[in-house]
């Protein structure tokens, strides 16, 4: 894999996101309460919401427009609706975030 640091851990709120723009698009890198780091695409499959504006819970977020939660593990959407996100690799190394950039060229050749 081909590790690309975007930042520290602190520069993502707590329970909250950051956005990061890449080849591939958009992606939100979230923080949970439990300082786990996540990276899914920006965009809600359903109504274009920004999801780096949603409603982080547990290792959840809740799209702003509809409130369609989309679980940040898999992608997938949580409830009646179907859907999903592209979710990417993420680590954390002393603090510092690594997402896998691979994962980006690949989507992005997709």
């Amino acid at each position: 894999m081909n590790w690309i640091d975007i930042g520290h851990i602190d520069d993502v709120p707590l329970r909250g996101a950051r956005l990061v723009k890449t080849s591939a698009g958009c992606i939100a890198v979230f923080r949970t309460g439990k300082d786990e780091v996540f990276a899914a695409s920006d965009t809600c499959p359903h109504k274009g919401g920004p999801l780096s504006e949603g409603i982080v819970h547990g290792q959840k977020v809740t799209c702003p427009l509809h409130n369609m939660v989309f679980d940040l593990n898999t992608g997938a959407a949580q409830g009646a609706d179907e859907g999903q996100i592209p979710t990417y690799p993420v680590r954390l190394d002393g603090g510092r975030i690594l997402l896998d950039g691979d994962a980006l060229a690949n989507r992005s050749a997709a």
